[in-house]
């Protein structure tokens, strides 16, 4: 995408960098709201599940209205394709299936302190941002899995077939990649196939 080698090695990142980054903060706010803060343990649960609830809401509008927006101007074509674009032409690209930290770090940056005008005791922010965080990790290993792992069945299968179907088949529906609850509450997800009807030649056959 550059020209210029250290811009575009800022690009690209290994699928274990994000956990081996991101893991340690999640356990330095954990600490921070269980030790610091002294955050009772239900207490910390429930806004933990809530950070994780809210991130998967986070995921879908990040997905549909900011990577995929459509700008008119060059420069906005350009800026799109290198966020996400990219992405779509090269979907295997085993080294742009993660955020790299040069993206990650001033985005998790912004949200905190976006988070902070909604919590004002940063103990219970902290609980919050932990399941925010777990809820970033979850879609970015799962997006590289959805990409590279072969599911034979159960849910992660369901949530491959429905990722590959939104760059195979329609790039405007199936938003959700780590889960596709929004998908269907947003009515932006795809319709079942129903399955096909036995002829009546087969049906006399079985009988």
């Amino acid at each position: 995408m550059f020209k210029n080698d250290f811009l575009e090695s800022l690009t690209k990142v290994h699928w274990s960098v994000p956990l081996i980054f991101y893991v340690p903060v999640v356990v330095f706010f954990s600490y921070k709201a269980l030790v610091w803060g002294d955050v009772d343990l239900l207490t910390y649960i429930g806004y933990f599940v809530f950070g994780l609830a809210f991130w998967t809401a986070f995921e879908y509008a990040l997905h549909r209205w900011v990577f995929h927006f459509h700008p008119t101007s060059e420069w906005g074509k350009r800026i799109a394709f290198i966020f996400h674009g990219v992405h779509h032409d090269y979907p295997r690209d085993r080294m742009r299936l993660v955020m790299p930290l040069s993206a990650s770090i001033p985005l998790a940056a912004l949200v905190y302190f976006g988070f902070t005008l909604f919590f004002s005791n940063e103990f219970i922010l902290a609980c919050f941002f932990s399941g925010f965080m777990v809820g970033y990790l979850i879609y970015d290993e799962c997006h590289y899995a959805m990409h590279h792992a072969n599911f034979k069945s159960g849910i992660f299968k369901r949530i491959k077939q429905h990722h590959m179907l939104h760059h195979y088949s329609d790039p405007e529906k199936g938003f959700g990649v780590s889960s596709s609850l929004w998908d269907e509450i947003l009515r932006s997800g795809f319709e079942e196939k129903e399955p096909k009807k036995e002829s009546s030649t087969l049906k006399e056959e079985k009988a």
